[in-house]
């Protein structure tokens, strides 16, 4: 199952803050683009990922980053200002559209708009259709963290409940097709093998059975420390890599118990945020889907 993910059209990826959620999401569009189109789609206002490619920031644009790999940092509002845009066609008229006190409220408080506002950019990119959007077959997205990554997949099917008519109403019926899907749709949750973070994806797991009826395709368990089994020293960082390798370990052993989906377990890497991190976190994970150790 883990190996076919890499075969769907959109990779949602999300996970407790500070786990590595980027970085993952990064290294799973660079696997990805040795074969097909990739897509890494960030919603994050603050803008990073760009920093793990060392590229320029996306603005909003769409940044090459190699011959099959783009970046796009995306403003949900814009989605929407884009589709009123090419609903009206006429400027002056989508301008006074746009301008209107009443859109404005309507699209920063109708609930889950903004998020289907993102995963419909997404259908829209992998359709051709989203404007000066370089041709994708895969959208990697990384998702807002954990309870707000769930809420942004079960938004087109909250808006698609309100809004049945008009080229939302359909767009978000569009979306919701897609999601559901499994075989089009695969979801990803980063975690760290320590209590807070394991508990968090335990209990995020369990939200996407409740709310989506899915289960997560892939949990990637990011940072482990190396085994001290054979190892032998003294000082505090040696004592100080055994009590973390110790916590991994009993955490592990709880994922062991209590989630039966597929994992790839990822080493911590003496690397800083940026180019190099990523190639190796992209190998390690390579190495995971395809069965050996990283």
């Amino acid at each position: 199952m883990s190996r076919s993910l890499l075969d769907r059209q959109l990779i949602v990826v999300t996970g407790k803050g500070g786990v590595g959620k980027s970085a993952i999401a990064a290294a799973i569009g660079s696997v990805i683009a040795s074969r097909r189109r990739v897509l890494v789609l960030e919603v994050d206002p603050r803008e990073n990922v760009h920093q793990l490619f060392g590229a320029p920031p996306s603005g909003g644009e769409f940044v090459e980053l190699a011959p099959r790999l783009h970046l796009q940092n995306l403003r949900p509002g814009q989605v929407l200002d884009q589709l009123v845009r090419e609903k009206l066609k006429l400027e002056r008229l989508a301008r006074r559209v746009l301008e209107s006190p009443i859109y404005r409220h309507f699209a920063a408080g109708a609930p889950g708009l903004e998020e289907m506002a993102v995963l419909g950019h997404a259908l829209r990119v992998l359709r051709g259709e989203a404007p000066k959007a370089p041709g994708a077959d895969v959208v990697v997205l990384d998702a807002p963290a954990t309870g707000h990554g769930v809420s942004m997949l079960a938004a087109p099917t909250l808006v698609s409940e309100v809004i049945e008519k008009g080229p939302i109403g359909s767009m978000t019926r569009e979306v919701a097709d897609l999601v559901g899907d499994p075989a089009r749709t695969g979801i990803v949750v980063v975690t760290l093998a320590e209590e807070m973070p394991v508990t968090e994806a335990l209990e995020l797991r369990e939200t996407l059975s409740e709310r989506l009826k899915r289960e997560p395709d892939l949990l990637v368990v990011n940072g482990l420390y190396p085994p001290v089994a054979r190892a032998t020293g003294r000082g505090e960082l040696f004592e100080l890599w055994k009590r973390r390798r110790a916590v991994n370990e009993r955490e592990l052993g709880r994922l062991d118990r209590e989630w039966p989906e597929a994992r790839a377990e990822l080493p911590l890497l003496p690397l800083g945020r940026g180019v190099e991190l990523v190639a190796g976190l992209s190998d390690a994970l390579r190495q995971s889907l395809e069965g050996g150790a990283p």
